[in-house]
């Protein structure tokens, strides 16, 4: 995958409509949390340096679109209206719309411009529209080195619906697009691939790095390559599984969706979770695995709780030996010994879900101890997920790490080989 980066053409007195990430974590109006915003300054910066008018926007959460055009009540409010009263419908409806436009307010960007400023010295106006007057003035008003940020883009319903107009309109303002937001590659929304029909489209820099690092991973893997997985479902990595033992030597596999194939062989699993629609499928990849050559490492023991709780009683035992009422909850200390070796000496890892419960302490050492094996291996490592994440960062093997990807849905995506919306309409190189 070779695509054009912002590094690659001209910005200098150029418009240059930047598509970020800064889907950040808010608490009472301000950020808990904006690691996302520190992880788009270097593209912005770099546009900035380069003399670029830069035009930046993003989404927030799960905006009510109160200021679409035809906009109605949801499905839901609409059933609890027309349940009433002719009489009392109106002032019902009336009340649904001042809410959303609460909620609403709640999503404004306007506290990540304030913080973007913090990074960028001053250097980034606020919009309080998004295609509206205010918009269109301030990107008029731009000046090379400057930088305007758009009221949160899904105000907009057309955004997710990929509209047409909308996204003429958003290219309308720029000469250039560049996407940098990994997280939402996957989705073809207005923002991240409609706007590219009508105007030239590359990465920035995080994107460029994503592309670099699991693209490299993906295409030409330095071997012994091993992959780990876990999480709760199997049919969530059903892709990346089958995608995957055509290119890795091992995959390991973790998390509750371990006991699906576990209860596949004929293991006791006690009440541990289980898809039982999936043991079929569960056997086939064990016997591609097995007929590729590719070491499918499932856990051996494992830590149970009797229930779905930080603080009940436990016991280790075997993978296929659960005592009835117990649930598997995290891999155990010879599941562990045996993981950490298979990482010990791998070129190319990647890791994406838990090993466990890792939200649970009394069931985070399978992650934990899987995210120190991953750091202190001589590989090149990349991480995705949350709770991966979470626990690289939380140990504070962050920088021993070569990549942490900055896309949930998307890495998934990506690791199954799918096509995402958002990187294939970049020009190539």
């Amino acid at each position: 995958m070779n695509k054009k980066s912002v590094k690659d053409v001209e910005v200098r007195g150029k418009r240059v409509f930047v598509r970020c990430d800064f889907n950040v974590p808010m608490k009472d109006g301000v950020i808990t949390s904006d690691k996302r915003i520190a992880g788009a300054v270097p593209t912005i910066e770099y546009l900035l340096n380069n003399g670029a008018k830069v035009i930046l926007c993003s989404h927030m959460g799960k905006p009510h679109n109160i200021f679409t055009e035809g906009y109605g009540l949801t499905k839901k409010e609409k059933k609890e209206v027309e349940k009433l009263p002719a009489e009392e419908q109106a002032a019902a409806k009336a009340k649904f719309l001042e809410k959303a436009a609460g909620d609403q307010k709640k999503l404004t960007l306007k506290p990540v411009a304030d913080r973007l400023n913090e990074y960028l010295g001053g250097k980034v106006t606020f919009a309080a529209d998004i295609i509206g007057e205010d918009a269109k003035a301030k990107v008029a008003a731009l000046k090379e080195g400057e930088a305007v940020l758009l009221e949160n883009v899904r105000f907009d319903a057309r955004e997710e619906k990929n509209g047409a107009d909308f996204a003429e309109a958003l290219a309308s303002m720029a000469d250039l697009f560049v996407n940098d937001a990994f997280g939402t590659a996957h989705r073809a929304h207005a923002s991240t691939e409609g706007i590219s029909h009508y105007i030239p489209a590359v990465s920035g820099l995080l994107i460029d790095k994503e592309i670099t690092f699991m693209g490299g991973a993906l295409e030409a893997p330095e071997h012994p390559f091993v992959a780990i997985l876990g999480g709760a479902k199997v049919s969530d990595k059903i892709g990346v599984i089958t995608n995957l033992i055509d290119k890795v030597d091992t995959i390991i596999i973790g998390g509750a969706m371990a006991y699906t194939f576990v209860k596949a062989q004929g293991g006791e699993i006690g009440s541990s979770l289980c898809e039982d629609d999936k043991m079929d499928l569960a056997l086939d990849l064990i016997a591609k695995a097995k007929a590729k050559g590719v070491n499918f490492l499932l856990p051996v023991d494992n830590k149970c709780g009797a229930g779905f709780d930080n603080d009940a009683p436990s016991v280790t035992c075997d993978v296929d030996k659960v005592p009835a009422g117990y649930m598997g909850l995290d891999i155990g200390p010879k599941t562990i010994e045996i993981y950490a070796n298979a990482v010990k000496d791998a070129k190319t890892v990647i890791w994406n879900g838990p090993m466990g419960v890792s939200e649970f302490e009394n069931y985070a050492a399978g992650t934990r101890a899987v995210a120190q094996a991953v750091a202190e291996s001589d590989a090149i490592s990349i991480v995705g997920g949350g709770d991966s994440t979470a626990a690289i960062e939380k140990l504070g093997f962050a920088d021993k790490i070569t990549h942490i990807s900055t896309g949930g849905g998307a890495s998934l995506e990506f690791l199954e080989g799918k096509e995402l919306p958002g990187i294939a309409c970049l020009e190539n190189k």
